[in-house]
């Protein structure tokens, strides 16, 4: 079974919610990136997981709340907008962290989900992953999950063992 439609089962999505959301963004012309364990899988083995984390470039966060209508639900928290679809498990997370907002020009094609999109970086990714896992207001099983995709990214990328810090090093071992 190819991805996407491996993943389609996963999230249970008969809406289309994947497909309606990147012809939005494309529609509106909103720059963006994958970030999170999406981004991880576009460059390790992928691990299955029902997010999708989106980065999007300064100024576009605002755009897309305006765009995003019904049927599409959107709740905002602190540091993260929801957007829902139903009719799907798919869980979309758009970062409001505006340490996130540069990620997009870097971008680079690489497939996730089996589609062609705007991933972060690779270095941007391990920085991402270096901030959550380093949150200790995150749940402690989320931290957890965040070094388990460093490890992963150093053990095919050894190169960028030095850009982790020290305490989360130690904790990889």
């Amino acid at each position: 079974m190819e991805a996407l439609p491996f993943w389609k089962v996963v999230t249970m999505d008969e809406s289309g919610f994947l497909e309606r959301l990147l012809a939005l963004l494309r529609e509106c012309g909103i720059r963006y990136c994958v970030v999170g364990g999406q981004a991880v899988n576009a460059f390790v083995e992928p691990l299955v997981s029902l997010d999708l984390d989106l980065a999007l470039a300064t100024g576009e966060v605002e755009r897309l709340e305006r765009e995003l209508t019904p049927p599409f639900r959107v709740e905002r928290f602190p540091h993260r907008l929801n957007v829902a679809l139903p009719g799907s498990d798919l869980r979309v997370q758009v970062q409001l962290d505006r340490r996130y907002e540069e990620f997009p020009e870097r971008a680079e094609e690489r497939e996730v989900l089996g589609k062609l999109l705007p991933v972060a970086r690779l270095e941007d990714v391990l920085q991402g992953k270096i901030w959550a896992a380093s949150d200790s207001t995150r749940r402690p099983s989320k931290r957890q999950k965040d070094l388990a995709d460093i490890a992963r990214l150093l053990e095919a990328y050894p190169h960028l063992r030095e850009r982790v810090p020290a305490d989360l090093l130690a904790r990889l071992l």
